[in-house]
């Protein structure tokens, strides 16, 4: 069901700002989610502060699904720090989660998740398990599907045999036939394996399926319409880097090319048709032609743009369409300004919107599932600087319940205030930040800060939000300023944007000044001491910090970098034989990547830097970080003193693992403590002291 199926809601809109009535019991691990739960934590903030080791917590509950018939619930949960997979019958009130999965079973097998789930009819959850394999020195994303009957509590993996690394794509579902189309890779015969997927339909009970479309050595993802007909197929050629769009106009039609053109920027300049009409050939898409991604309609069979564009967005980029229930029309389109928001086009949708902005403020409620006919719904409300919650809302009665806060201790406590600021960074050019504020601080004059690059880096970006990875929160509640530059390469701000951050002087260089600018430019404003700066970030972000360390040991006070790349050379060859001689420039856009490397430039003053990495990082070698320790070792640099390295036996990329993320932002507090006090003697205020802690 998508978010749009919401036709009706205006009716009983005006009930939605009822008092909570008694939540749904969705007790199952961490901590009771009851009405009582606002009694340990003040309203408006807590008491002194919350321990780091909160921040890393897994989230109490994420996702919620409702059933088509919206008497069931399918739902990740906590207990006790490990996720579980469950469900919760709504028609019996008061009664337990059942849970049927545990995260933690696939655990001692590397880098594996439950990356998904929704229903197929009323009785049947189909769930996503991923894994990231590193197989002859190549990355390989591998994605199953199992059905989970809820009646019987069988498991049925669905179409396993002969299906090559992903057979997981849900592209279409038919609730009344409790049936799924799926792309999937096939390895015919249990023998040769076709790297181009096809589509079968399968049955969510029995596991039985039947091919609908064949694979094509031209293509590498196939789209339908809502009526479940395969309509389109792209391709890609990994060493030219040209991108080939197939299409047809009907079931009995023959595939024919419609465009074939590279885009070396890498900045998706390529129109792909999102959602088919009924229109004959006529589909709605989105398109940067003009710098900023905008809807438009589009003829596919000749790749025209027909009129003006249906919606755009001052200065930002557009994310996504949104369909109607039947899959063949715009009802609403999704956008990230400061913070994450959707326009709708269906005007009773709007409406709705226009009233939950009025009672909660703008864009902090979100509906996150519906059930047919829209008379149950799932609400997401929550302030960017807090938690936030799910509640159950009937459509008929008006009643909201609680059905479970997403953080397990902190529940709906508002913590420290963000906003986004612009500021100048030293060759004009404009970078938009998200800044978090230390709530227990509220002069706001000479702080120090923590500046957190992002991951990515290009096509990505921060926004205002409490978020998956609090990092910015556990870091703000120490005391400190965090500023999140959203610099040059990141996404959401336009092409040419990102074309700034992918030229030859943009990684490891005009990149890393507008990390450096941000504190220059909030030290002039006189929120923050330029003298008492850290760099932390992952992934990228890991990256840019220890490129920071070492280029600008004058700036940073410390860096705290994680799961980065420290040798690109090393790291392009990695890339090249994972992607292709084309994708690996995705990264590698600086014409020295050797100078832009901290691992190969270890000599010389360095910020100290911890260095925290997973050894079973699938995506970022471990050769990395252990190469960047060598060679800092024999640079002479001393480990404890000028570095400290932590290498997390059963950390990944993603951070799936409760005790490993804790164990990474206790390392950062550490580091940033000794190097860089959020309060020393001269502040004009006391570090408050600890009143959250994760084991009470």
């Amino acid at each position: 069901m998508r978010m749009s199926k919401l036709a009706g809601l205006l009716l009983s809109a005006a009930t939605l700002s009822v008092a909570l009535a008694t939540p749904v019991s969705a007790n199952g691990g961490d901590a009771g989610q009851g009405a009582e739960a606002k009694d340990a934590i003040v309203v408006n903030g807590l008491r002194g502060r919350a321990e780091t080791a909160v921040f890393g917590k897994r989230p109490f509950m994420r996702s919620p699904r409702l059933s088509p018939d919206g008497a069931k619930i399918a739902v990740m949960m906590s207990r006790n720090g490990i996720d579980n997979l469950g469900w919760i019958d709504l028609n019996k009130p008061g009664s337990a989660p059942t849970f049927f999965l545990a995260a933690e079973e696939q655990r001692e097998v590397g880098d594996r998740s439950v990356a998904s789930w929704r229903w197929v009819g009323n009785r049947t959850i189909v769930y996503t398990l991923t894994s990231r394999e590193n197989i002859n020195g190549s990355r390989i994303d591998m994605a199953r599907l199992v059905g989970y009957d809820v009646e019987t509590g069988k498991m049925t993996p669905l179409a396993w045999d002969q299906t090559g690394a992903n057979g997981a794509r849900i592209m279409y579902i038919d609730d009344a036939k409790e049936t799924l189309l799926v792309q999937r890779d096939s390895i015919k015969d249990g023998v040769d394996y076709e790297g181009n997927p096809e589509v079968i339909e399968v049955d969510a009970r029995t596991g039985k399926y039947k091919t609908v479309q064949r694979s094509n050595v031209l293509v590498g993802s196939w789209l339908v319409d809502g009526k479940g007909v395969v309509r389109a197929g792209l391709g890609g050629d990994g060493s030219s880097g040209k991108q080939r769009l197939m299409y047809r106009s009907g079931p009995n039609d023959t595939f024919k090319t419609v465009s074939n053109e590279a885009d070396p920027t890498f900045t998706g300049t390529q129109i792909v048709p999102e959602i088919f009409l009924d229109e004959p050939d006529m589909a709605y898409a989105t398109s940067n032609k003009d710098g900023f991604r905008k809807v438009y309609k589009i003829n596919v069979r000749t790749m025209e743009v027909v009129g003006e564009p249906v919606f755009g967005i001052k200065g930002y980029d557009v994310d996504g369409l949104i369909a109607t229930e039947d899959d063949n029309n715009l009802a609403g389109v999704a956008y990230t300004t400061t913070k994450e928001r959707t326009r709708w086009f269906d005007p009773r949708l709007a409406a709705v919107q226009k009233f939950m902005d009025e009672d909660f403020g703008r864009s902090n409620v979100r509906v996150v599932s519906s059930n047919d006919g829209d008379t149950k719904l799932v609400l997401f409300k929550g302030k960017p600087n807090e938690p936030g919650g799910y509640f159950l809302y009937d459509t008929e009665s008006g009643k909201m319940q609680l059905l479970g806060w997403f953080h397990p201790i902190l529940k709906d406590a508002e913590l420290n205030p963000t906003d986004s600021i612009r500021y100048k960074a030293s060759d004009g050019m404009e970078i938009e930040a998200v800044v978090t504020y230390p709530r227990n601080r509220p002069h706001r004059k000479n702080l120090p800060v923590i500046v957190m690059p992002h991951g990515g880096p290009f096509g990505v970006r921060d926004q205002e939000e409490f978020g998956f990875f609090p990092w910015h929160q556990a870091m703000a509640e120490l005391g400190y300023v965090v500023i999140q530059p959203n610099y040059r390469g990141s996404g959401g701000y336009g092409k040419d944007f990102v074309k700034e951050g992918r030229k030859p002087n943009g990684y490891g260089l005009r990149m890393q000044d507008d990390l450096n600018d941000a504190v220059t430019w909030f030290a002039n404003s006189g929120l923050i001491d330029k003298d008492r700066a850290c760099i932390m970030g992952w992934s990228y972000g890991g990256y840019a910090t220890a490129r920071g360390a070492q280029r600008d040991a004058n700036v940073w006070k410390c860096a705290i970098a994680g799961a980065g790349v420290y040798d690109f050379p090393m790291m392009k060859a990695f890339d090249t034989r994972t992607f292709g001689s084309f994708g690996a420039n995705f990264q590698a856009t600086s014409d020295d990547l050797i100078g832009i490397s901290s691992a190969r430039n270890p000599d010389g003053p360095w910020s100290p830097i911890l260095i925290v990495a997973g050894l079973r990082d699938a995506r970022i070698p471990i050769e990395q970080s252990r190469t960047l320790v060598s060679r800092l070792k024999g640079a002479g640099k001393k480990e404890g003193v000028d570095f400290r390295y932590v290498e997390q036996p059963k950390g990944t990329h993603n951070l799936p693992y409760e005790d490993v993320h804790i164990e990474w932002l206790v390392e950062a507090e550490n580091w940033a403590r000794r190097f860089n006090p959020p309060y020393i003697a001269t502040d004009p205020d006391k570090e408050p002291a600890v009143t959250v802690k994760v084991n009470g």
